[in-house]
Parts: C-alpha cells; sequence; structure tokens
C-alpha cells in the first residue's frame, strides 16, 4: 500500500492526515492499519518476552547478542512510533490550536508519556551499557498495549471517572488504619514494645490486618487487642468492597458508554439513517443488533427463512444469485425484499472480508416502517429502485415468491 504518493515529500498535508488515519484510527482486518497494528503488537510482546528471558543468567549468557538486537530493534520501532504520531497529531485535536500546541498536548497525554517510556529508558540504557537494568524496563513497553485494548482504556477511563470517590476512599481507609494502630498502640505498647512499640509500628499491622493479609509477624496477645484485631478484620472486608464497588460500576457504565458510541457511529455511517433525529436514532438503536464476520463467513444461505433485514457498516459482502454475483459495501443494506414479501432468501450471503453488520430482526423491522413513516418511505423507495435494476437480488426473491405463491 503507497502512502506517500510519486512526487510529493513530507510537506505534503495530505500524507500527514493519511498517516495520521494510519496511526489513529481502528480499522478492519487485512487493512494497513490492521497490519500495521499486528505489527507494533509484535514487536510489543517480542520486546518484552526478551527482556524477561534476558533476566535468566543462564539463557542471557547464550543469547546476550540477540536479546541486545531484539532492545534496539524494539527501540528504533517505539521511537520512529512516537515520533510519527508527534508530527501527524498537528490539526487532529478537537481544540484546533496551533501544531506547536497540539503536539506538546500528545507529549504530555498519558498515551504520549506511555509511548515515549517505552523506548526512551531503554535507549538510555542501551546508550549506557547496563544491561541488567534494561531487563528491568521490559516492562515498560507492554504498556502501550492500553492503545490497543479497549478494556484496558475502559478500565483507565473508569478509574479516572471516579477518581474523586476513590481518593475519599483512601482517605477513609488512612483515618481506619491509624485508629486501628493508635488502639493497639494503646493495649500493648507494654506487652510488645519491640512490635507495637510506637504507632509507626502499629500501623505496619493495621494495614496488612485491613488488607485481610495477616503475615503473622506482629499479631496482639492480650485479649482486648485480641478483640480490636476482630473489628479491624471486619473493617477490612469494607475497606476491599468498597474501591472494588466503586470500580467495577463505573468499568460497566464505561462498556455500556463506548458500545452506544460505537453503535452510533455505526449508524452514522448508514445513509438510511442519516435523516434521522437523534431520538429516532436512539430508538433504532434499542432494535439492532451488532455482529462481525470474518472473511469468506457465511451469513445467510439460500432458502433460508428471512429473519432479519442487515446493515453493512464496514466491509463488503457477495450475494451469490442463481445467476449471478451482486457485491454490496459500506453503509448499504439488503434482506429487506424478503422482509417485506415474508419470502425465502433466493442468495447466499458471504463476506469478502472482515465485516461489521447491524442486525435489525423481522419482527423489529415490521414494528419500525410503522412507528416511521418517513423510514418506511425511504426502505419501499429503495427496493422499488432494486426491482428496476434487472439481476438484482430484489428481483430473484419476488420471483421466488411468485412461484410459491402460485404454488398454493
Amino acid at each position: 500500500m503507497r502512502l506517500v504518493p510519486k512526487g510529493r515529500g513530507l510537506r505534503d498535508p495530505n500524507l500527514r492526515d493519511r498517516l495520521y488515519e494510519l496511526l489513529e484510527h481502528d480499522p478492519l482486518a487485512y487493512s494497513a492499519g490492521s497490519r500495521f497494528i499486528q505489527f507494533i503488537i509484535s514487536v510489543i510482546v517480542l520486546d518484552v518476552a526478551a527482556m524477561v528471558l534476558a533476566s535468566v543468567p543462564d539463557l542471557d549468557a547464550r543469547f546476550d547478542a540477540l536479546f541486545s538486537a531484539v532492545a534496539v530493534f524494539a527501540v528504533i520501532v517505539f521511537a520512529l512510533e512516537y515520533l510519527a504520531r508527534l508530527w501527524t497529531v498537528a490539526g487532529h485535536t478537537q481544540r484546533k490550536a496551533s501544531a506547536l500546541s497540539d503536539r506538546f498536548s500528545y507529549a504530555f497525554s498519558a498515551l504520549g508519556i506511555i509511548d515515549l517510556m517505552a523506548f526512551l529508558p531503554a535507549a538510555i540504557v542501551l546508550a549506557t551499557s547496563r544491561h541488567a537494568t534494561l531487563a528491568g524496563l521490559g516492562v515498560l513497553p507492554f504498556f502501550k498495549l492500553i492503545r490497543y485494548s479497549p478494556a484496558m482504556r475502559s478500565l483507565l477511563a473508569a478509574v479516572h471517572a471516579e477518581r474523586r470517590a476513590l481518593i475519599g476512599c483512601v482517605v477513609i481507609l488512612i483515618g481506619v488504619v491509624l485508629t486501628f494502630a493508635s488502639l493497639l498502640y494503646a493495649i500493648e505498647r507494654d506487652v510488645q514494645p519491640d512490635k507495637l512499640g510506637t504507632i509507626p509500628q502499629a500501623m505496619w499491622w493495621a494495614i496488612v490486618t485491613l488488607g485481610t493479609v495477616g503475615y503473622g509477624d506482629v499479631v496482639p496477645v492480650t485479649p482486648l487487642g485480641k478483640f480490636v484485631s476482630v473489628f479491624a478484620i471486619i473493617s477490612g472486608f469494607a475497606m476491599i468492597a468498597l474501591p472494588v464497588a466503586i470500580i467495577s460500576t463505573a468499568f460497566a457504565e464505561e462498556v455500556k458508554r463506548r458500545d452506544f458510541v460505537v453503535t452510533w457511529g455505526m449508524l452514522a455511517r448508514v445513509p438510511l439513517f442519516s435523516h434521522l433525529t437523534a431520538s429516532e436514532i436512539a430508538d433504532i438503536m434499542r432494535l439492532l443488533r451488532a455482529r462481525t464476520i470474518e472473511q469468506s463467513e457465511i451469513l445467510v444461505r439460500r432458502g433460508d427463512a428471512a429473519s432479519s433485514m442487515y446493515f453493512i457498516t464496514a466491509g463488503e459482502v457477495e450475494i451469490e444469485l442463481p445467476n449471478q454475483c451482486v457485491r454490496l459495501a459500506d453503509g448499504t443494506f439488503f434482506g429487506e425484499i424478503a422482509l417485506l414479501h415474508k419470502t425465502k432468501r433466493s442468495g447466499t450471503v458471504k463476506a469478502t472480508r472482515k465485516t461489521r453488520l447491524l442486525i435489525l430482526d423481522a419482527q423489529d423491522f415490521h414494528a419500525l416502517i410503522e412507528r416511521m413513516p418517513t423510514l418506511a418511505a425511504h426502505v419501499r423507495r429503495t427496493a422499488e429502485a432494486r426491482l428496476g435494476e434487472g439481476g438484482d437480488l430484489a428481483v430473484a426473491e419476488l420471483a421466488q415468491a411468485e412461484r410459491e405463491v402460485a404454488d398454493r
């Protein structure tokens, strides 16, 4: 795939836009962006694995040159990626600021810092020849996977959204630790002066007890001290449950919000829904379900009962009719003829590449066109247009419907 047209250089603004899409866009499989993501993930895995294995003395002695080569290769790749992101981000931020401001925003963002730390410390260590330290830095590139993992990004977003509540949990935890440490210090300072003779020493006991770890290196020996420990252990369960409940709830909400945004974006790609209002799109979203099919996967077979209408949001499908093949790409829909006339599928639908679909079941389809006359008119106009195009899927489906009626 040519990214730089012949005769154009780095000053070409279109080149920067195309490179930005390659780096930042979440593409389908088999595209240049997908291959780039797979390459970066492979380098991350290779680099982390090499640094982990380099910490084993026997393996390090045998494969020192290989591990060093992997580290150098990873540093070069991550550095070039960082510079490319720094260059292409100009003009692609929501603030519409200057190029310098956009680049500073990326450099000091969480993902920008992660991208920088993936190669800069390792580059410094390689320059100073401190190989043992290099193995200790092997985990840093792992955090680059946050960029390519929606689940990790959602978790970080959930933690950020609930940061005030989590800070409140930390304040409560500090107060509880100080309370129980002070109580046990007052009770057992004379009995165990070497272990609980000061409040800081008693705080260690309080922390491990509230964490329900209980190492056993410091335990109360007096009856009153044991009685206080019971309440400390019970309080520990609450200290663990409180932040877990906050994060899990926020994570679930973040996933729902992400799915809503993704589905909304998929709907926006379908011209059939482009004229609808926000409330109408939200109404439709509750009826649609998303599905992704892989290359060469069969969606429906000829002769199947018409149970759904399909919208292609990304990708391409091929409809194999008795006499020809029809290909449909992004923004198109199919299956409405069979639903309107309640007939069977006349063709087999197969994905030519990885394809994302939105599916509307038959019952919801009929309910939807009854509620939305404008949408129903658009669907019928499209169906009539397809009837006027010889050889389309609609013609074969209606011909089959007529034969079935005649047979009855």
